[in-house]
């Protein structure tokens, strides 16, 4: 075999391995000649999505923040060993100031005293906690279970309408409804407007005298008033306060008592009347 032809099978040779091989280079006219037609840098086709020499620029975004649950801290539990602060400042079983104490000496002291920690403060610096025992824990969760229970619900406002020329079956109906809201602790808002075919009069006067019929005692947001020129008129009622009931309790005890007093007043005028009756039967017998 010639020269000529020896070259030529090593050159294909050659060739082939580089086009299979990953480390094959774009020859440097081949990206001249690209950049020119495209408008693309040359120094752009050396980056390679594969290659580890190219910086990654991008930057991993923050991890966001959990947010605070507003009961989380309305509940006393013990945090356990996982003490997740550094140094924090200690409070005794007995109210006493530790003062700041490294996490491994707390957890020395909660093995010798059988004591168990609870997070007291955190938005302090440093935290503060409370050694406390298992029995104050339990104390402290029944404290808070019925502090929670004593917090009264929102109120609910309740709304009706009233007509001047109702039948007195549906008056007695809403007035039922009314009285029921007010046992379940709502207020009641009642409107009171004319009737078709009845005038307006005194609106103002006519929703005191429904009132009146309410069979139970009743507290008042706001008093009746005429609205709309004198087309309507409204009040707000509420339950009765504890010290209204008090109050109601004693005016009715005070007219009890004047009652049974002037009825014995008019028994003692009239019983000397029947004894001088009696006197005289006898003498005549």
């Amino acid at each position: 075999m010639s020269a000529g032809c020896m070259r030529w099978v090593l050159s294909r040779t050659v060739r082939a391995v580089c086009a299979q091989s990953p480390v094959y280079r774009i020859p440097a006219y081949r990206l001249t000649i690209c950049s020119e037609k495209y408008n693309i840098p040359a120094s752009s086709w050396r980056c390679s999505p594969f290659s580890t020499d190219v910086d990654n620029t991008e930057q991993t975004p923050a991890p966001k923040k959990k947010k605070q649950n507003p009961s989380a801290n309305a509940t006393i539990s013990s945090v356990g060993r996982k003490i997740p602060h550094r140094e924090i400042q200690v409070i005794s079983d007995t109210g006493e100031n530790m003062g700041t104490m490294h996490r491994a000496d707390v957890i020395r002291i909660m093995d010798q005293q059988g004591l168990k920690l609870v997070l007291f403060n955190e938005n302090k610096e440093p935290p503060i906690y409370r050694l406390m025992s298992g029995k104050q824990i339990h104390e402290e969760q029944l404290k808070l279970r019925d502090k929670q229970k004593g917090k009264a619900a929102p109120v609910q406002v309740k709304e009706l309408t009233f007509s001047s020329g109702m039948a007195t079956h549906d008056l007695s109906t809403k007035l039922r409804q009314v009285e029921s809201f007010l046992k379940k602790k709502h207020h009641v808002r009642i409107t009171l407007r004319s009737g078709r075919g009845h005038p307006a009069g005194d609106m103002e006067t006519s929703l005191e005298q429904i009132i009146q019929q309410i069979e139970m005692m009743v507290g008042f947001v706001s008093k009746p008033k005429a609205i709309r020129d004198g087309q309507a008129a409204m009040c707000i009622l509420r339950p009765p306060s504890a010290k209204e009931l008090a109050q109601h309790e004693k005016n009715k005890a005070a007219a009890s008592q004047s009652n049974n007093a002037s009825l014995k007043a008019s028994q003692n005028k009239i019983s000397p009347v029947n004894n001088t009756d009696t006197t005289d039967g006898s003498m005549q017998q």
